[in-house]
């Protein structure tokens, strides 16, 4: 009988993703958890690789990180595509970012400010080369900046994003069930859900109080670098979803651009706002957010 091979620790995919390195990074640098901007860290290295896994990276992919951290992410990403810009609200976490994303500094940009408003006009080239969107998103913009994301960056490929359980729901929607609404159809105009996975509490630092989920939406290939009027202008190429063609409560024209201003008519008093749970616990009187990719 042949001797068993020796079998050897797979080495992380993020370095920064445990609580001990997450902690000394933090440390080292003064910083604390701030809950009014999202901070919870993700120290999960597992849920690390089932993102990577699923935003499926070529040496090609420039990739746009939304609240990056202290690069949790970032150090995973950065070896695996051709450059990396992240949008961070939070300028006490430049020296540490500095720090752990410095091997390869020369594929790493950042842009300080709100993402709401640096997406896409702030990013370089205005966004126009970014194929890949790859972040564990701020809960209380998570909704609203993958939309715009799709909307405004005609060449975005994919989006792999971790949110709230809940803003995953609504994104999977189908037509007819509950969660389903004009969220659900606009995003839908631009892709389509193509996996999921959900991520317990216990994978961030601190413990955030709402569940989360990773989804991925790919954009269809004929649609790769075209706006929705030049889609309307290739109507034959384009036609309306077989799911939205029997929804009666769309009175939608037959081209993508009516379909799209129908949505927002026929769901345009729902009750619903993408970025703000239905039940926002709280703790210590701080609302609870989201586990930014920390």
């Amino acid at each position: 009988m042949a001797d068993p091979q020796p079998t050897y620790p797979q080495a992380p995919a993020s370095r920064l993703a445990s609580v001990r390195e997450t902690r000394a990074a933090l440390e080292r640098h003064g910083l604390y958890t701030k809950h009014r901007l999202g901070q919870n860290f993700l120290v999960d290295d597992t849920v690390i690789r089932r993102i990577l896994g699923l935003a499926e990276l070529g040496p090609d992919d420039r990739v746009l990180e939304v609240g990056p951290g202290i690069g949790t992410l970032t150090v995973a990403l950065l070896p695996r595509a051709a450059h990396v810009v992240a949008v961070e609200a939070d300028r006490t976490l430049e020296p540490v970012l500095a720090e752990t994303c410095a091997q390869d500094s020369d594929k790493f940009e950042l842009v300080w400010g709100d993402a709401l408003r640096a997406v896409p006009h702030r990013l370089p080239d205005g966004g126009a080369g970014i194929t890949k969107f790859v972040s564990n998103l701020p809960y209380q913009i998570a909704a609203t900046i993958i939309l715009q994301a799709f909307e405004q960056m005609p060449g975005l490929q994919r989006a792999v994003v971790m949110v709230q359980a809940e803003v995953a729901d609504r994104i999977a929607a189908r037509p007819g069930t509950k969660d389903y609404g004009a969220y659900t159809a606009k995003l839908a105009l631009y892709g389509q859900v193509t996996g999921r996975f959900e991520v317990g509490r216990g994978c961030f630092m601190p413990a955030p109080h709402v569940e989360s989920a990773v989804v991925r939406i790919d954009r269809d290939e004929r649609r790769i670098g075209l706006s929705l009027r030049e889609q309307n202008d290739a109507e034959a190429d384009f036609p309306m979803p077989e799911e939205y063609k029997g929804d009666q409560t769309l009175k939608a024209g037959q081209n993508i651009v009516g379909l799209a201003s129908a949505f927002d008519e026929a769901f345009g008093g729902e009750e619903w706002t993408p970025d703000a749970p239905a039940e926002e616990e709280k703790k210590d009187g701080l609302p609870c957010r989201d586990p930014g990719t920390r």
